[in-house]
């Protein structure tokens, strides 16, 4: 009796009640503060460059207009660098996740020789390296510079993504099964195609989302490894029009823009973050559901 009463002492509704109540509170204010500027941003790539730059849009498009969106297509640099980052993604994003799914299948084999050795060497590689004027010599020794490669090799194989991918095989696909595939004659390779990367879905799916955002928001392998325009990434144009402020104002047609020089440049700012920035959301919704189940299993085991 004694116990059942200290239970109810300490699981009272009126204290879970308060508990969700502020967890509730502190989560609405981190998610205003997150969401607002993706709304400001939004809002003003639809607005015209008066309000914007006089500071009338909050929350909602004030002057409701397109031009900003009409200079962003009409731009031949954007839709050339927004095509080379498609490239890098989709080819990088499939060369790290084979490496990395590969490599992690093989570590993740208890009876591989020098198992602990090789895993040593790579988790070196997590906290030494040699730096920037010894890599950017290795790319130029390797005839690597001024190629659409320098964007996607360097960095290939994610160490921090081959120990989750190895550790979610190891809590995923005992050794057993291994066992009894290969009595029935199945191979290491068949194995590894038939059993292993169907259920691994979810770290793949996650895998393939943190490549697939990293080389979306690459931009510095292009800064230092890139003298071509024709191969820069979207990241290195926005970056230039952002930062350094290089914005092409003939881009703008409208007389009225042309004058307002710097409300032509705020709007064009916006509605190119906006391109930049849908893709990439978009992909969210079709990997939501692996998402979690990967990335927990990845780092609460091994």
């Amino acid at each position: 009796m004694k116990n059942d009463s200290t239970l109810k002492r300490v699981s009272s509704p009126a204290s879970d009640k308060i508990y969700y109540w502020i967890s509730g509170v502190i989560l609405a204010f981190i998610l205003l503060a997150v969401t607002y500027p993706l709304v400001f941003i939004l809002s003003a790539s639809f607005s015209s460059g008066n309000a914007v730059s006089s500071g009338k849009v909050l929350l909602w498009p004030v002057d409701f207009s397109l031009e900003g969106y009409e200079a962003v297509f009409r731009n031949k640099d954007i839709w050339g660098a927004y095509l080379n980052t498609l490239l890098y993604t989709v080819l990088g994003t499939f060369i790290n996740v084979t490496l990395v799914m590969t490599c992690a299948y093989a570590l993740s084999r208890p009876k591989l020789r020098g198992r602990n050795f090789f895993m040593f060497l790579f988790t070196f590689t997590m906290f030494f390296s040699g730096g920037l004027i010894p890599f950017y010599i290795l790319m130029k020794d390797l005839s690597l510079l001024n190629t659409i490669w320098v964007m996607v090799l360097p960095g290939a194989l994610s160490v921090y993504n081959m120990i989750i991918a190895r550790t979610f095989i190891q809590s995923t696909l005992p050794t057993e099964l291994l066992e009894a595939a290969k009595v029935d004659g199945c191979s290491d390779v068949r194995f590894f195609f038939s059993f292993v990367l169907p259920l691994s879905k979810a770290v793949i799916a996650v895998i393939a989302l943190f490549s697939a955002v990293g080389h979306w928001n690459a931009y510095f392998n292009g800064l230092i490894y890139l003298n071509d325009r024709d191969l820069y990434p979207l990241q290195i144009i926005l970056r230039e029009i952002l930062i350094m402020n290089q914005v092409d104002l003939t881009m703008i047609i409208d007389p009225e823009l042309q004058v307002a020089n710097a409300h032509a440049a705020a709007v064009l700012k916006y509605a190119l973050i906006v391109v930049a920035t849908v893709p990439i959301l978009c992909v969210y919704p079709f990997i939501q559901k692996y998402f979690v189940k990967g990335v927990m299993i990845g780092s609460l085991k091994g």
